[in-house]
């Protein structure tokens, strides 16, 4: 299981489009979306006792924790996925799931209807749908928050890096409102407040280093997860 470094940062508005400047003459725009940016909704799944939101308020090492996920709202294009953290490190299991498969499992509003739910599942052939199908029987992991973001993407074959900007990050508590396409969601962050995330696999070349280097990013454990969950709270 290949791990890469995922380090995470919150910056301003001012900041983030001098860096984007920078960063254009030294990598090139992801391939998706337009000039490298494109939306991204998410919806995360926990357990009757809130396991993977108590793990990251705790730092508890190691945790994982699955997502559905879309780009640009493409209802054909989505993606189980269970991600992983280990001693600073991420790794991330993907899968494509077809459009039925995903419909079954947002729909349920709570944690006995997953459930019941889940056992569509029993007829995807890959691993990641049975590690889901058994958690959503055994601790009754079901859908609680969705995450919507813009995402403007960097990538550089050296070192496998790619840097992100993530911003206008939002949340939203219906979670049967997954595929719909107008959700307002709630901010997570203050106005003009965003995310970059750096990740590469070993080392992060120098000249990239130097050119996101401007001496005061705040680094952070930000998790999207995490603070969705806090922004929609009763």
């Amino acid at each position: 299981m290949d791990y890469r470094v995922e380090d995470k940062y919150f910056i301003y508005e001012d900041e983030m489009a001098f860096l984007k400047h920078r960063l254009l003459e030294i990598m090139k725009p992801d391939a998706h979306g337009r000039d490298g940016s494109y939306v991204v909704r998410s919806l995360y799944f926990d357990d009757l006792t809130d396991t993977a939101y108590r793990q990251i308020e705790a730092g508890t090492d190691p945790r994982s924790k699955f997502r559905l996920r879309t780009y640009d709202n493409d209802g054909t294009y989505i993606l189980l996925e269970e991600k992983s953290k280990k001693k600073g490190f991420t790794h991330k299991e993907s899968v494509v799931a077809s459009r039925k498969t995903a419909e079954a499992i947002v729909c349920c509003n709570s944690p006995f209807e997953a459930n019941i739910s889940s056992g569509v599942l029993k007829n995807e052939g890959d691993f990641l749908f049975k590690k889901l199908y058994y958690n959503m029987n055994a601790v009754l992991l079901h859908p609680v928050v969705t995450v919507e973001y813009e995402r403007t993407a960097y990538v550089e074959k050296a070192g496998n890096v790619r840097i992100t900007f993530d911003t206008n990050i939002g949340a939203g508590k219906d979670v049967r409102r997954f595929f719909d396409d107008n959700v307002l969601p709630v901010p997570v962050l203050e106005r003009g407040l965003h995310i970059m995330e750096i990740k590469y696999d070993e080392i992060l070349p120098e000249y990239i280093r130097s050119a996101i280097d401007i001496g005061n990013l705040r680094k952070s454990a930000f998790s999207k997860y995490y603070y969705a969950r806090n922004a929609v709270a009763d």
